[in-house]
């Protein structure tokens, strides 16, 4: 063995512990720690390949780590946040969360269109062949759906109608075919406004021949893709479509956030029930009973809208950015588990 070939060894043994490891002994951990943790052979394999007991490969493995031979670095791409992700999931009980970095530029307009992308790829890994996925009204499920470029077959279905029915190839409706043309599935689109003038209006329209098909899914709904509104404007599109008369209502009564046309107050606890007679939209007992339901919203502006959505127990999982989870981690008392879906407003 040359000089070079000493120094090699010599680092390789500096590790945390002042036994030393002979060349032969960092040759085979080396070799063990390769089939492991890089051909992916199990102990047992890697036991019988090498003529020693699988408890002998894994306390070589384990001194490999120790001594640094191997060294483990978890990398996620520069986008994601990885810490920030863990600690909200853990903190709101959900069970996935994904935070992603705000953009560097100062914007005011809420949910980056980065964040549609990375839920595009996170739907990818949550919809099976045979689900029926179900995508509420919101600018962020409409990036989501233009980002997807790989789902299994499905059924997709819309969840509310739309904000503007004259805009309804620009919107969900549009979404919705999009996710079917990428899933090869059957589309169900809802072809009538979100909000109507009174509950008549929109009990008439439920009936419709279209739009009754289309809520025979609802009970049906395995995977959900919604978005979250602030009850001011521009950051709630139901809020938008209300008179100021009707605004200072629901805002009298406590409203901080709402949902597919759903009001929530700051614990996350429903309020003017009476608005969703009034709305062609999924009802809260129904999304409650989806087994996955995915929010997707970010900006500091909706953090607030966040919390109290997340807190009525109606979302399983979130993607968001770092300015919202920022502020969501210091958001009050910690909230109970997200995965317990109990109605906060009891029966």
């Amino acid at each position: 063995m040359n000089s070079s070939e000493e120094i090699a060894v010599s680092g390789m043994t500096a590790g945390r512990s002042a036994v030393r490891m002979g060349p032969a002994e960092l040759v085979q951990a080396a070799a063990m720690a390769r089939r492991f943790y890089l051909e992916g052979k199990s102990k047992i394999q890697i036991a019988e390949e090498f003529g020693v007991s699988r408890f002998k490969v894994a306390r070589v493995l384990e001194t490999a780590l120790e001594r640094d031979l191997v060294r483990i670095e978890i990398r996620v791409p520069a986008e994601l946040d990885a810490e920030r992700s863990d600690a909200l999931r853990a903190r709101y009980g959900l069970r996935h969360a994904v935070v992603v970095e705000s953009p560097a530029e100062i914007d005011e307009s809420p949910d980056p269109e980065n964040l549609g992308e990375v839920a595009a790829d996170l739907l990818g890994e949550l919809v099976n062949e045979g689900d029926v996925l179900g995508l509420a009204w919101g600018r962020s499920t409409i990036h989501m759906a233009a980002a997807l470029d790989r789902l299994p077959p499905c059924t997709v279905v819309q969840l509310t109608g739309v904000y503007d029915a004259g805009t309804a190839e620009r919107g969900s409706v549009e979404a919705v075919r999009r996710a079917a043309q990428v899933s090869g599935g059957d589309a169900h689109p809802i072809y009538a406004p979100m909000l109507l003038p009174d509950a008549a209006t929109a009990s008439a329209l439920r009936n419709q021949t279209g739009i009754a098909r289309a809520f025979e899914y609802f009970d049906k709904v395995t995977v959900a893709c919604v978005s979250i509104g602030s009850w001011e404007p521009g950051i709630s599109t139901v809020h938008d479509m209300l008179s100021d008369e009707e605004r200072a209502h629901y805002a009298s009564l406590g409203v901080a956030a709402e949902m597919s046309a759903h009001l929530f107050d700051s614990e996350g606890r429903r309020v003017g029930r009476d608005l969703g007679e009034r709305c062609i939209t999924v009802k809260t007992d129904q999304l409650r009973r989806i087994p996955e339901v995915v929010a997707i919203a970010g900006g500091a502006r909706k953090a607030a809208a966040i919390d109290a959505v997340l807190r009525s127990g109606l979302v399983t999982s979130l993607v968001t950015d770092t300015s919202a989870a920022d502020v969501l981690m210091t958001s009050g008392p910690t909230p109970r588990s997200a995965l317990n879906r109990s109605d906060p407003d009891g029966p």
